[in-house]
């Protein structure tokens, strides 16, 4: 038996084991396979191990006591230590102000935002690190982002710089190295589109390719900063809040009623006020995929303007040592604030008393009380899991009717030979290569990271990483054999790798040093996302964000925060939710002024809102 490269669970990837266990490496078909690394579930291991770059040495099981079991969790709680785990006791009493559930980065910002104000926080994590879909895992001299490498939000000005502003609320403050490029599309009819991070050299390229349409060009794009700069302006905490909302239209009031007109508004439409060119409407298209996995018509001109401008406002920047630095600086800043996260700790249910929600249950009988609970699940996840599906409230019924889970992904992660790049490789790229009907199908276009462009340490010297994207659905993947699903894999895989390799990069196949590939199944198990789904999606053409609900819900003291919640999905989004989120719950704490009045009626009134969409 070989060395062994433990992956950490919320790494995404299935491995090749025929059990979730703590298993080897070994060569089969002349190829290395690594297997799964589950801490509820020990295997036989021998030799020098792996955890994250500890060093461990193990036996051969003698018994669950004083073996190898024992071993393995005393390196565990050793590595997660440095992910936030500090020396104070967790405490099951009830005198903890909030339960966050999930630490991904809403769960994050709304445990440490809470911290700050004073809250005494006790964050609850499945797995052994932090970050959920923004998480990291090491293999073979990679350190592979778990998701998208693109990071909005994490500039140094602004109001939007909000990875920044919850870092820095904490001490924390990661060194970052800025990204010229945010995505170069390859399209149908041999468009390519590079979004330069100057947003003057963006507009001229896409009027380079659609001269005709200059005009409708800078008018759309200019309503997008119109959103920007109006939201750019505001100090933003929730939207649930009164004496906050009432505060800011009596400081900013253009610029709130402003929001308030594009709210119940989509970019496509607006989009069409200004530009005819089937072409060109179709890459807004693809833009808006990109913010949330539909067209231009179904996303919500707010979240797109969100992402279209604060691209070459502040810019996308990349963390120095990848993506998983940011969540283990906000779990390291919320134990420095004296608040917890306890890591293996797998919520299956919410705990109520007379409606109210007071605690939670974890998998192994466990139970933990505070005042109010926030749920960083899937609002699926949340009403039908952890609380009875059979006693969900109408608000939800109505929200589980406008929208449906979003599609999830098959994602591969590769390590490959640096040498098939060539030297001015942009970061991210999009393709879609035939036909533009084939955007929102699944494996119909593919996103690519190549996160080594900007951090090369990030790779064994003379490697790159590629992170591959493309949306897939579950129902694709169920019902097949074991021998069935790993063949499968290998075939999609292979072939979008082979469309890489013919649309960018000649040779990419021959190329490869390592490979895992990951699919909605594997989403759903190392994430806990119901389907493997990555927030929700309009059944029909919603009215702009209208639809979407905020943290609060209709269980009394019961919270969500996330991407199934306003604004909805992408690193930006979520961090407004955490935020927004901490607020309100700070609020009802009393940390933050409320007025029960106030609060009542704009609740009331956010609720018809919804109604409206």
């Amino acid at each position: 038996m070989g060395t062994l490269n433990f992956m950490f669970p919320n790494s995404l990837l299935d491995g090749n084991c025929k059990i979730v266990a703590l298993g080897d490496s070994k060569l089969r078909n002349n190829k290395k396979i690594s297997s799964c690394f589950d801490p509820l579930r020990i295997g036989n291991c021998t030799d020098v191990q792996q955890l994250n770059g500890l060093s461990l040495g193990l036996n051969k099981t003698k018994g669950r006591k004083g073996g190898i079991v024992s071993q393995l969790k005393a390196v565990v709680d050793k590595g997660v230590e440095s992910y936030g785990v500090g020396e104070v006791e967790v405490n099951e009493s009830g005198n903890c102000d909030a339960i966050i559930i999930g630490s991904g980065i809403g769960g994050l910002v709304a445990a440490t935002q809470l911290a700050v104000k004073g809250a005494k926080v006790l964050v609850l994590e499945k797995y052994v690190i932090p970050g959920g879909s923004s998480g990291f895992y090491q293999r073979d001299g990679y350190t592979f982002d778990v998701g998208s490498s693109v990071m909005f939000g994490f500039s140094d000005k602004g109001n939007l710089n909000l990875i920044t502003q919850a870092l820095a609320a904490v001490g924390c403050k990661l060194e970052v190295i800025p990204d010229p490029t945010t995505v170069h599309f390859h399209l149908p009819n041999d468009l390519s589109v590079r979004v330069h991070r100057e947003y003057d050299d963006f507009i001229q390229e896409l009027v380079s390719k659609f001269p005709h349409e200059k005009e409708g060009i800078i008018k759309f794009y200019s309503e997008c900063w119109k959103i920007f700069n109006s939201l750019n302006s505001l100090e933003l905490k929730s939207l649930e809040e009164p004496i906050y909302l009432f505060g800011q239209f009596f400081k900013k009031p253009l610029e709130c009623l402003t929001l308030a007109y594009y709210l119940p508004q989509n970019a496509g439409d607006i989009a069409r006020k200004y530009i005819k060119d089937p072409g060109l409407l179709s890459f807004i298209d693809a833009e808006c995929f990109i913010v949330s996995t539909v067209n231009a018509l179904q996303t919500p001109m707010i979240n797109a303007s969100m992402v279209l401008c604060d691209r070459h406002f502040g810019g996308i920047n990349y963390p120095v040592g990848g993506v998983g630095e940011i969540a283990k600086s906000l779990a390291k800043g919320l134990v420095n604030q004296g608040s917890q996260i306890l890591y293996r700790a797998n919520v299956t249910s919410i705990i109520l008393d007379n409606g109210k929600a007071v605690g939670v249950k974890l998998s192994d009988g466990r139970k933990f009380y505070a005042k109010t609970i926030v749920s960083n699940a899937t609002r699926w996840d949340t009403f039908g899991k952890l609380l009875k599906a059979e006693n969900l409230p109408k608000e939800e019924e109505a929200f589980q009717k406008a929208y449906v889970k979003a599609p999830s992904f098959l994602s591969i992660h590769m390590g490959v030979k640096a040498d098939v790049l060539p030297p001015d490789t942009d970061c991210h790229h999009f393709t879609l290569e035939d036909n533009w009907t084939n955007l929102e199908k699944p494996y119909g276009s593919i996103f690519l990271s190549i996160p080594t462009v900007l951090d090369s340490s990030l790779a064994p010297e003379g490697h790159h990483i590629l992170h591959i994207f493309t949306t897939a659905s579950i129902e694709d993947w169920e019902g097949l054999s074991l021998k069935d699903y790993e063949a499968k894999k290998e075939l999609v895989a292979e072939r979008i790798i082979g469309r890489l390799e013919k649309t960018l990069f000649p040779g990419l196949k021959s190329s490869i040093v390592f490979k895992e590939v990951g699919t909605p199944k594997t989403h759903r198990r190392y994430l806990a996302r119901d389907s493997g789904t990555y927030g929700p999606m309009p059944r029909g053409t919603p009215k702009g964000l209208l639809g979407m609900p905020f943290n609060t819900t209709a269980i009394d003291g019961l919270y969500c925060v996330g991407d199934s919640c306003f604004p909805g999905q992408g690193v930006i989004a979520v961090a407004f939710s955490g935020v927004m989120c901490a607020h309100r719950v700070a609020a009802d704490l009393g940390f933050e002024k409320k007025s029960e009045v106030l609060d009542s009626g704009l609740l009331r009134l956010l609720c018809w809102l919804r109604t409206l969409a």
